[in-house]
């Protein structure tokens, strides 16, 4: 027997939704009810006559009878949420008995009635299939969202959107050509999501697992087949046991650096060996135990890289892969790490005429655009005299860390010059320009020259980089988004690169300061937060990491 509560509103009622319980009164039922709500896609007219029997009882799956009778329920709240539409009034007062129900206690009968209740049995399971089917249509789609191709028209200086990235196929030019492809990666890290676990509480726990996003991630780098992969949070014991072996079945040749401090994930660089060879790695640790401002355990790694394809150039490409700190009030760190990645880049990118060769650095680098550091790394200079530390980032509206940049902001010993440069690969110069000189001359002249550097608030470095990407769309103004989980949606991973001068999708006034350099043919678009929630944001089931792959196609010109 059922419960008091539920004769009292009738026998035929149906009680649950998804642990939600949604109460629907069935005598008869308009074809127009619609499950609306968490279902979206059982947003379709019932397809079966719904007069149900007095023996009517409630099936398996509609959940124990506890469930609802623990539940608050009020029916005007479920009409005003549209979870679904009621027909036309079924009960007129609280006393009335339900319309099958009279007709059956005055013994009239309708045979058509009669017939749907033998067949209801048979109509239940059609419909349960149907949903079902439904469901695993939908489940199959849930979580796919399809991101085109844009490539550059250099002749007419416009911007193409394509499906297919070899369509760019039309520009003949004179020079030499040397075409590959780059994407930059932060993967997640399984020790620091499950350390983070706040930031995934949209997600699903089957698909946080490592064991179901590996196999995702190495199929997205499968599918985008980047000549060079710059990836951040590579956990260490991972890459060793898996993430290695199952790139170098791909063709790669892989250079890792794992975090200083025991740190569990670091950087890699993979490169296709049928389009690269390489001439040198270089890995940078941001970590000095005898400077208290570098007390964190970020790296870089950078890669002087040679085109292994015949062509006219010969020139090298450096890559570089960084991860820098996160902590949105700790600016001073943030810039302080750049600099000591752009020294490495100028000692390892100088050719022999004394030009730097083509770079390109990827990486997280935890600062929105627009941002004095984003502003540094694409102009070149920053005046940071009087910045506030919460503001190099830009990650928070409100900055908290209101503390004035110092001058210098980090101290002569780490041996980098306000120009991002190493002090010590420039003093034999210096030495061998004064060797006529006394002794104490020089260095009385150095010391001079690194005084007004103490005293200086401009850093600058020598390279004209531009970025890949735009960071907005330009029809709709709305920001592009390269990570998005529980708490944020922004951009923070980034492809820099030093154009050629003829590069049209390049920011203007490039400088000739390269041997020859590179033209962005085309990139993989990126979206909008809004995109990313209708697959419920980052990570989902088919792309399991919290940030986008990055990926940019370049054309290696000879000078």
């Amino acid at each position: 027997m059922l419960p008091r509560h539920v004769q009292r509103l009738g026998r035929d009622c149906i009680a649950h939704w998804n642990g939600s319980q949604v109460l629907a009164l069935n005598n008869p039922v308009s074809s127009s009810m619609r499950w609306a709500g968490h279902y979206p896609w059982a947003s379709f007219p019932l397809p079966v006559p719904v007069d149900f029997s007095a023996n009517w009882r409630f099936p398996q799956f509609f959940g124990p009878w506890r469930q609802f009778q623990s539940s608050n329920w009020q029916l005007d709240n479920f009409t005003q949420s549209s979870c679904f539409h009621l027909p036309n009034p079924v009960m007129r007062s609280e006393g009335e008995e339900l319309l099958t129900k009279k007709r059956r206690l005055s013994g009239q009968h309708d045979t058509s009635a009669l017939e749907e209740e033998a067949n209801f049995s048979n109509q239940k399971e059609a419909l349960c299939l149907s949903v079902a089917q439904n469901k695993e249509k939908h489940s199959s789609e849930k979580g796919t969202i399809k991101r085109h191709w844009e490539y550059f028209c250099q002749h007419n200086r416009t911007t193409k959107i394509s499906d297919n990235k070899e369509a760019d196929q039309s520009n003949t030019e004179s020079e030499a050509k040397f075409d590959f492809t780059v994407m930059s990666y932060n993967i997640l890290s399984q020790n620091l999501l499950e350390d983070n676990s706040h930031l995934y509480k949209h997600c699903r726990q089957r698909l946080l697992i490592w064991t179901y996003r590996f196999p995702n991630i190495l199929q997205e780098i499968k599918q985008l087949d980047a000549d060079v992969l710059c990836l951040q949070e590579v956990q260490e014991d991972h890459y060793r046991t898996e993430i290695k072996s199952s790139l170098e079945s791909l063709g790669y040749h892989c250079e890792y650096k794992v975090r200083t401090g025991r740190k569990p994930d670091g950087c890699a660089i993979c490169f296709k060996t049928s389009k690269f060879s390489l001439i040198s790695s270089n890995p940078v640790e941001f970590f000095r135990h005898d400077i208290p401002l570098l007390d964190r355990d970020n790296v870089g790694l950078v890669l002087l890289l040679q085109p292994r394809l015949p062509c006219k150039t010969n020139a090298a490409v450096c890559v570089a892969n960084t991860h820098l700190l996160y902590n949105p009030r700790r600016g001073d760190i943030k810039l302080t790490q750049l600099a000591m990645l752009l020294a490495e880049i100028a000692s390892v990118a100088p050719q022999e005429d004394g030009t730097f060769c083509p770079i390109i650095i990827c990486g997280d680098f935890n600062s929105v655009p627009g941002s004095p550091l984003y502003r540094f790394i694409k102009e070149g200079k920053l005046n940071y005299e009087g910045l506030a530390i919460g503001k190099v980032s830009g990650q928070e509206q409100f900055p908290r860390g209101q503390r004035i940049l110092s001058i210098p902001i980090w101290p002569k010993k780490l041996g980098i010059s306000q120009n991002c440069e190493y002090e010590i690969k420039r003093q034999p110069k210096e030495e061998n320009a004064g060797e006529k000189c006394e002794a104490a001359k020089p260095e009385k002249a150095q010391e001079i020259v690194l005084a007004s550097e103490k005293l200086s608030s401009k850093l600058q470095h020598h390279f004209k980089l531009s970025s890949v990407y735009s960071h907005y769309f330009p029809e709709t103004g709305v920001p592009e988004v390269t990570t998005c989980h529980s708490r944020s949606a922004v951009t923070v991973d980034y492809i820099f690169y030093s154009a050629a001068n003829d590069d049209t999708a390049a920011q203007p006034g490039a400088e000739d300061s390269f041997h020859g350099g590179l033209k962005l043919l085309g990139r993989l678009a990126l979206l909008t937060e809004k995109d990313l929630w209708t697959v419920n944001g980052l990570p989902n089931e088919n792309n399991s990491s919290d940030h986008l792959p990055l990926l940019a196609e370049f054309r290696l010109v000879e000078r």
